[in-house]
């Protein structure tokens, strides 16, 4: 990972001082590629990979962001169960950041990502969570969320699409997102949903000014 990763976030870094987040499980990566000029780790896992996770993540200062999954990426998808995946995925990322500050980790510095499509099925756990985003946004820190070409777009949409024919879907579910307070979202249309997004903003400030 550390020899796939270092070479980009170098040739970034020296052309750009755009953030750069790198997303691994692995608290040895994760180091490195901070010492290479990233400055946000993004972990699937939530810091729970390695007993050294929480540590290296105070250690080294940077933004991370606490993504829930439920089970191993390899097998998260066979059965997935939830008995109210809203309130379940909202307590796990609360105590994820509880851990995470206790072992020294700055709140400020504390993202949420509600991993939408990790560990969950596609219409009955993703559609309630991103109806329910308001509840985790409440915990009060940054949320991200990664939404784009996801597979439940797809069979929203009846026809299973390709991944590369869920543009609109993406920028819905964007929008939804950006609605219920979210912070940021990781998106592969970058100037298509800033574009929707811009016209959003713009018909909502239109309707707040007076006549």
């Amino acid at each position: 990972e550390i020899a796939s990763v270092l070479p980009l976030i170098q040739a970034i870094r020296a052309e750009s001082a755009v953030p750069i987040s790198v997303d691994t499980m692995k608290p040895a990566v994760a180091h490195a590629a901070m010492a290479a000029g990233a400055t946000i780790w993004n972990d699937v896992t939530a810091l729970r990979h390695t007993p050294d996770s929480l540590a290296t993540a105070a250690e080294l200062g940077c933004e991370v962001v606490l993504m829930h999954m439920q089970g191993e990426p390899g097998a998260m998808q066979v059965a997935p169960r939830y008995d109210d995946v809203v309130a379940e995925v909202t307590a796990f990322l609360e105590a994820r950041a509880r851990a995470a500050i206790a072992a020294g980790v700055a709140r400020e510095r504390i993202w949420l990502d509600p991993g939408i499509g990790f560990g969950k099925h596609m219409l009955d756990h993703n559609l309630p969570l991103l109806a329910g985003l308001d509840r985790i946004v409440a915990l009060g820190f940054p949320v991200l969320l990664g939404v784009s070409r996801k597979s439940f777009i797809g069979a929203v949409d009846g026809g299973g699409r390709s991944a590369d024919q869920r543009l609109g879907g993406s920028i819905a579910a964007a929008l939804a997102g950006v609605a219920a307070g979210v912070a940021a979202g990781r998106v592969h249309d970058v100037r298509e949903t800033v574009q929707a997004l811009s016209v959003w903003r713009a018909i909502a400030q239109a309707g707040s000014e007076p006549a």
